[in-house]
């Protein structure tokens, strides 16, 4: 069952071939994780996708207030049976049908979609993870670029890239060949006692993860943080890189090209972030 514009209904076709977000990549998206009715850093996500609307110039209704999307996601889940279980939340918000590239209205329509996930907490996936920087296509770092937009083209085919290549991921860089993020998440670097993540003015995502990580960091006594753009030549110095993002946590990179990487940096912050998630 899915949420459409507030009723539920079957899984099948509901959007018309006009639909602004299919048509124009006119619309919006956030991913929320769901561990036993409780969705974590729902705030976040909430401001964070009404900040979001007004950047594209949406309408948003006056009812769409933080609680209202609340009941629908949980509404959502219960008609899935997921009321109780792990789930992966996914808010589709696009501009109502009509007109070419200008809209006719700047009126909303929306989507909630659920699917369960196996684990409550974040673990961490220390297996080989391989990555490397994709360079057919660039990030240009703008406002626009750090939204969760329709508009992911460079990380579909990049991802397809990762794995003609047999690779776990890439990095993306932005015009000016700094390292942004990966392909699902944003990106961390750990050398010494510094953490560097590249700032949204270089084009990354406005990660929720992320600004759960630099909170966390930022309260470490033996570490500090920088957001800072991140060369390419830095990543064979690092001690570690990880990712992240709000379904899988903290992603380390065991490899990029011939470097290796340790983890130590990335499970503490692990252990760490899984105190905060059980206090949210």
């Amino acid at each position: 069952m899915i949420n459409f514009n507030g009723t539920l209904q079957e899984n099948t076709q509901v959007l018309h071939n006009s639909n602004r977000g299919y048509a124009y990549g006119d619309g919006l998206f956030e991913t929320i994780k769901v561990v036993n009715n409780k969705l974590l850093f729902f705030e976040d996500h909430y401001f964070r996708l009404m900040a979001s609307m007004r950047i594209m110039r949406m309408e948003i209704p006056m009812y769409f207030t933080m609680e209202f999307l609340e009941d629908e996601i949980k509404k959502t889940l219960e008609a899935n049976q997921l009321l109780e279980q792990t789930a992966r939340v996914k808010i589709q918000v696009n501009r109502v049908e009509g007109g070419l590239y200008f809209p006719e209205s700047s009126d909303v329509q929306f989507i909630i979609a659920v699917k369960q996930i196996d684990t409550p907490f974040y673990l961490l996936n220390d297996t080989e993870y391989v990555v490397d920087l994709y360079k057919d296509h660039y990030v240009s770092p703008s406002l626009l670029s750090t939204l969760k937009t329709n508009n992911k083209a460079l990380n579909v085919i990049g991802s397809i890239y990762a794995k003609e290549n047999r690779l776990d991921n890439c990095l993306v860089l932005n015009t000016n060949k700094n390292v942004v993020e990966a392909l699902n998440g944003n990106l961390f670097l750990v050398k010494g006692t510094n953490i560097k993540t590249p700032p949204t003015s270089d084009g990354c995502l406005k990660g929720i993860l992320r600004k759960q990580l630099i909170e966390l960091i930022k309260l470490l006594p033996d570490y500090t943080l920088e957001e800072t753009s991140i060369s390419p030549f830095e990543l064979q110095k690092a001690d570690e890189l990880f990712t992240t993002n709000v379904i899988k946590g903290i992603q380390p990179i065991s490899k990029y090209r011939k470097k290796e990487f340790k983890n130590e940096v990335a499970k503490m912050l692990l252990q760490k972030l899984n105190v905060k998630v059980r206090l949210v």
